[in-house]
């Protein structure tokens, strides 16, 4: 039998897009560095589902390729609800303090420097739980998406 796998809707990699990125971050001819609050940080939007002022800054690399850096900002007090992404996450908290919580896994508390890593297709939700927006930088493996609710099943024929 070939598994028959469910498509991910386009509308999750929109996003894709219209993130800015900037010349240096395609492909770095050295060394690279990056400060979550400097002003000429190029922030694009985050899917429409999630809170207004979220914003994506890609870092490194095309967050539509393998392996794109970017800093995620989810405003103080506010919730990016239940979604998943395709690729595996490694992440380290620059601001706030973010609670995420896995299916099927006990909740988490990041706070500044703490690293976290989140597995492909796990539907999870993150709330800033700090007055002050949260920043969190992600290594995505595959190209950057969030999508709602949870992955569709695979199937057999």
């Amino acid at each position: 039998m070939i598994p028959r796998i469910a498509l991910i809707p386009a509308a999750a990699f929109v996003v894709l897009a219209s993130l800015p990125v900037p010349a240096s971050a395609q492909a770095p001819a050295g060394p690279l560095t990056r400060m979550a609050d400097d002003p000429a940080l190029p922030w694009g939007p985050c899917p429409g589902w999630m809170p207004q002022g979220c914003g994506l800054a890609v870092l490194q690399g095309d967050p539509a390729r393998h392996n794109a850096d970017v800093f995620f900002r989810l405003p103080g007090n506010t919730t990016a609800e239940r979604h998943w992404h395709t690729s595996a996450e490694r992440m380290v908290l620059i601001a706030g303090e973010l609670h995420v919580a896995y299916d099927g896994q006990d909740p988490v508390v990041l706070r500044p420097g703490t690293y976290a890593y989140g597995p492909a297709r796990l539907p999870h939700t993150a709330s800033c739980r700090s007055a002050e927006p949260c920043i969190l930088f992600i290594a995505f493996e595959e190209p950057v998406d969030a999508i709602q609710g949870e992955p569709p099943r695979t199937t057999a024929r």
